[in-house]
């Protein structure tokens, strides 16, 4: 039987109600009624909508299922890190457990993959708000050092020339808060996800792709060789299928989902527009993507429009009390950190799903035993140039061109016991609260 892990909030409009990212604007209809395609997709946020574009670039006739509209998930609502990352497993444990063509095969990927976003935002002239020249990594402690030290020394190996940012030049970079030093990585960039993703969708559309909004899946059969998808006013006939819901996804449909994703809640706070006197006051100027090294990271950045965007995870509860706690929390978070913004208001708040797999990679490959049909998800909250990576890839896949990649077309593994996945996230939470500390110098 279909179902999801967390309460209906998470999946309703109440969650991105406060979202300051614009959606598209066009009217895409519902599906109404039987039709046939090629390439069934469901989802449409960047995996879906880069994989429907690609294909429908080639020739191919693409039909993308949305639940809602396109953006709706966390592609339209997260902090717009367009950035090197995808997993949570680390690059020593990948070539550990890969070895070192595989690992450098996949770092060779992220790096693509940021060079696909800006390639796609030229092409298809997107104005995206872009800015930040990579990201900085922000020690909470002094103990940290050593780690970002490693790092840089890893970068190096790379041929990526990132810097090492000692506590007292923090300042003279912009970058004032109750930090203890930082690592610059050059690699990246920051974006309006919103106007990034409907850029993408009125690619697709152009190209040729058909978007159906309002036309969640509710079933998935096989048929004759063929896949059926069942909406609430339509079915869809199709060769074959691309599934790209990410953490929005159902366990049950199909049943090889169930378990091979772990939904995660992220949350986001914008303040109002900041004053040249505020900015300065906690000299904090720098445009550069930013997040902390904490195990339940925050993540942060100043938009083009002087508005501070402030970036958290950690909380398992998806409802309206369980919103009002985690911005509570957010808020004091703020203020121990930046502590010259700690009365600035912040008027928006909201929240997402990212998704997460038990081994903590990527997942970009076949749907079990089934023929022709391919899924890409687990994006560990690094989705806008992975997702959108994965979805060329999946097109790829469709259209015979690739069949396997070294680390992405693994066997994903399923959580034990998947019914019970979202109670792992209590204890690891507070493991990871304590472990981190409070936010403070």
């Amino acid at each position: 039987m279909p179902r999801r892990i967390y309460e209906g909030y998470a999946y309703s409009d109440a969650a991105r109600a406060e979202c300051i990212w614009p959606l598209p604007d066009q009217n895409w209809p519902a599906l109404d009624g039987e039709t046939t395609t090629d390439v069934a997709i469901i989802g449409g946020g960047y995996t879906g909508l880069s994989a429907a574009l690609h294909l429908a670039k080639s020739g191919v006739d693409a039909t993308l299922l949305e639940a809602h509209v396109p953006g709706w998930g966390a592609s339209g609502r997260n902090g717009g890190f367009c950035c090197i990352g995808g997993d949570k497993m680390g690059p020593g444990a990948i070539r550990k457990r890969f070895g070192p063509d595989a690992a450098q095969a996949y770092f060779t990927a992220q790096r693509g993959a940021i060079d696909l976003v800006k390639d796609l935002l030229a092409t298809n002239d997107i104005d995206a708000d872009t800015h930040s020249n990579g990201e900085v990594q922000l020690a909470h402690r002094a103990n940290v050092l050593p780690t970002l030290r490693a790092e840089r020394d890893h970068w190096a190996g790379c041929g990526i020339d990132a810097t090492l940012i000692p506590q007292q030049e923090l300042a003279n970079h912009g970058l004032s808060g109750t930090f203890y030093g930082g690592l610059h990585v050059p690699l990246g960039f920051a974006l309006n996800p919103g106007k990034f993703v409907t850029g993408l969708a009125t690619a697709a559309a152009h190209a040729g792709a058909r978007i159906h909004a309002h036309s969640p899946a509710l079933s998935i059969t096989q048929t004759n060789g063929r896949y059926r998808l069942d909406t609430p006013n339509g079915r869809l006939i199709a060769r074959k299928l691309i599934l790209a819901t990410n953490g929005y996804g159902t366990d049950g449909l199909p049943d090889w989902l169930t378990g091979r994703y772990l939904p995660l809640q992220s949350n986001i706070l914008v303040t109002r527009p900041l004053s040249d006197s505020e900015i300065s006051a906690q000299g904090w100027t720098t445009d550069l993507m930013a997040y902390d090294s904490r195990n339940l990271l925050h993540y942060f950045r100043l938009l083009p429009d002087r508005r501070f965007l402030f970036g958290a995870r950690g909380n398992v509860r998806a409802s309206a009390q369980g919103q009002t706690e985690m911005r509570a929390r957010m808020r004091r978070d703020l203020a121990a950190l930046f502590p010259a913004w700690a009365k600035i208001e912040t008027p928006y708040f909201w929240s997402g799903l990212i998704s997460l797999s038990r081994d903590l990679l990527p997942y970009a490959g076949p749907i079990g035993a089934w023929e022709n049909a391919w899924a890409g998800m687990n994006y560990h909250g690094n989705g806008v140039a992975m997702g959108t990576w994965v979805g060329v890839r999946l097109a790829d896949m469709a259209m015979g061109r690739s069949s396997a990649l070294p680390i992405h077309t693994r066997t994903l593994p399923r959580f034990p016991l998947p019914g019970l996945r979202r109670s792992y996230l209590y204890p690891a939470i507070l493991g990871y609260r304590w472990k981190d500390g409070p936010p403070t110098a």
